[in-house]
């Protein structure tokens, strides 16, 4: 299974004895959209309903981080997704979030995992069948195991300011970036880290709310003077469009990347750290 699958192919796919279904819709406080009632007014048929905000880690100081591994293994469980599923991902969220869902199944260990091309969206806007209220599937195994060879904690991305062994890309609008934009949360400061370029992570989708073409995702971090051939480190407003960059990089083939899982919500509440500001 190809990691991005179109509607025809989902369509042609659903009812696999391995397939599962998942919709991994999450919003910001100010979309004021409930996720999980969404879900059960309308979903593709046969999709679980995974909720991102249940898959953190609640003893870090830092909101949205990743889950422990017996957690998100305990909670995949409970969906029906274990091992040898084909996990196909979707979401209708306006931050992309099964880019979220995606990474934490790769990094604990699923083997076979897709994203749905254009999401709900698309599958709504070709006239496809969606199905109401909750799915429950038969509770199947998922091994806990983490590889977080692919994760950067704050001091990493501080040490790495003066190695300059990996780039950071920051996902956030240009506006937070420069910090000409205030943030949400007054507790944060504006700006960027020191030395990261930005490539918006909406920048990476073509108006219909589907992938651009590997060429386009590859033009767009050069023209924001991306060095493909370097390792990157992926950073957002709270850890969430950073997947975005990291699975467009995927898209291209491009593997050598981490996510700097506190991103701004970490970096921007200490004081103590440096921060930049303007287009570079």
């Amino acid at each position: 299974m190809d990691s991005l699958v179109s509607t025809q192919w989902l369509a042609n796919e659903m009812g696999a004895s391995d397939l599962r279904i998942v919709d991994a819709s999450a919003f910001l406080p100010e979309h004021g959209r409930v996720p999980a009632l969404e879900y059960e007014a309308c979903h593709i048929p046969g999709a679980v309903f995974m909720d991102l905000a249940d898959l953190v880690d609640t003893a870090s100081a830092v909101p949205n981080t990743l889950p422990p591994a017996e957690k998100f293994a305990s909670r995949m469980q409970a969906l029906g997704l274990g091992d040898g599923s084909r996990i196909v991902i979707y979401d209708d969220s306006p931050i992309k979030s099964a880019t979220r869902a995606w990474f934490m199944l790769t990094m604990f260990g699923a083997q076979n995992v897709a994203l749905l091309d254009g999401g709900i969206a698309k599958w709504k806007a070709e006239g496809r069948k969606c199905a109401q209220g909750v799915e429950s599937l038969r509770t199947r195994h998922f091994t806990a195991w983490s590889d977080t060879s692919h994760v950067r904690t704050k001091a990493d991305v501080l040490a790495n300011i003066a190695s300059k062994a990996e780039q950071v890309v920051d996902a956030r609008g240009a506006g937070r970036f420069t910090g000409e934009v205030p943030e949400t949360n007054p507790a944060l400061a504006s700006g960027h880290i020191p030395g990261a370029r930005n490539v918006p992570y909406s920048s990476l989708f073509n108006p219909d709310g589907t992938w651009k073409a590997p060429d386009a995702i590859r033009a767009t971090f050069e023209a924001a003077g991306v060095d493909l051939d370097r390792p990157v480190v992926s950073s957002c407003g709270s850890g969430m469009t950073a997947n975005v960059v990291i699975f467009a990089l995927h898209l291209i083939g491009k593997e050598d990347v981490a996510l700097y899982d506190g991103s701004w919500s970490e970096w921007g509440l200490d004081p103590a750290l440096p921060k930049a500001t303007g287009v570079s």
